[in-house]
């Protein structure tokens, strides 16, 4: 058995501990916000967050993770300034590289919410999108990176 914390949840899964995260959190644990895109971690559909920071979670190991944070889209709070601004300017057309794309912003502005416009740019294609909403998600990642330089004490 495996012990995996999954948006604050700790689970027992019976895994391989060889097996991509990916499949776990999709099979084991119902959460298929986690897309399968290339299977190669290089289009970052795939994004979760384990321990704050974006991990491509079809090459990550399930038996990696163990006693580390990982946070799917469903276990962002829906006021979190990213899922706000992604929600508030209509960020998505077909959503399927949504969850991914705004976990790898979380990482992103969390680090430095202070990035230029073409730094953002530059972090955010590491997550591929077939339908071409990166033009709205500059914007909503600027109305993000503002409310979260606002709520730093």
């Amino acid at each position: 058995m495996i012990s995996l914390k999954v948006n604050g949840t700790v689970h027992e899964v019976d895994a391989d501990p060889g097996t991509p995260l990916l499949w776990v959190l999709r099979d084991d644990l119902g959460l298929t916000s986690v897309k399968y895109g290339c299977g190669e971690g290089v289009c970052g559909v795939c994004t979760v967050l384990v321990d704050g920071r974006a991990e491509r979670s079809c090459v990550t190991p399930v038996e990696s993770v163990q006693g580390s944070e990982i946070l799917t889209i469903e276990g962002l709070p829906a006021d979190h300034p990213v899922k706000a601004a992604w929600t508030e300017l209509q960020v998505p057309q077909c959503g399927y590289c949504q969850p991914g794309m705004m976990l790898q912003a979380v990482d992103v502005l969390t680090a430095r919410p202070d990035l230029p416009d073409g730094e953002m740019a530059a972090a955010m294609d590491a997550v591929a999108c077939r339908c071409g909403s990166h033009p709205r998600v500059i914007p909503a990642m600027r109305r993000a990176a503002g409310r979260m330089r606002e709520e730093k004490p």
